[in-house]
């Protein structure tokens, strides 16, 4: 187990930035329905349409997604210098995703190619059981209390307060509310459940075999 340590390593950080990187571009689906389920466009501070405020989200994600944008700019959205910071700081986690499932697809891929090669699949079982209890954990305490678990959130990720937003100057939180973040965390534990739970299955087939 000891010596195998690295390859367990690039496993784990693979389903776990897969189950991020698959929630964060599951957004583009998850923001639409929210705007309307949440009734986003009322809690705007900027009059925008449907079409509008989409077209200002997709903005605010290509910043995010590509490394060579190095200014945000939002049609209909203007940015603080915070905000801007904020955003950047954002841009960074979402780049170390990506880089951490890249890096680590290969490794992972092999180690579990190898494991079934060597007859040796049972010793995903134990494992597998353990992580599927992380998102199930994480999942009672984001209901036991939302806010709490998002400022907590923030607080470990940011080293400043510039994720706390004054909706005068960075309108766009008014159309980013709590709600779709708690959707957004919800997503992100499925994801990350469903993906130890087809970890352990292939496991116990391969087992079995």
């Amino acid at each position: 187990m000891l010596r195998r340590f690295p390859q367990w390593v690039a496993l784990w950080l693979f389903v776990l930035s897969a189950a991020i990187a698959v929630t964060i571009l599951g957004t583009f689906i998850l923001y639409p329905i929210d705007v309307h389920f949440l009734n986003i466009l009322d809690q705007s501070n900027v009059p925008v349409t449907f079409g509008q405020l989409y077209r200002n989200y997709g903005q605010l994600m290509t910043y995010l997604h590509f490394p060579w944008i190095g200014t945000l700019h939002m049609t209909n959205f203007p940015v603080s210098a915070t905000g801007a910071v904020h955003f950047h700081d954002v841009k960074n986690l979402f780049l170390l995703d990506y880089a951490i499932l890249i890096i680590t697809a290969w490794p992972a891929w092999h180690f579990l190619r190898q494991l079934k090669r060597r007859g040796n699949t049972w010793r995903l079982l134990n494992p597998s059981r353990i992580a599927m209890a992380v998102p199930a954990a994480l999942g009672v305490l984001a209901l036991m209390g939302f806010d709490q678990f998002f400022i907590t959130f923030h607080e470990i990720l940011f080293r400043n307060s510039d994720w706390i937003f004054d909706p005068a100057k960075d309108p766009i939180i008014t159309v980013l509310p709590e709600d779709f973040f708690a959707h957004t965390f919800f997503l992100a534990f499925i994801l990350l459940e469903l993906f130890c739970w087809l970890l352990y299955r292939w496991a116990k087939k391969q087992s079995r075999a």
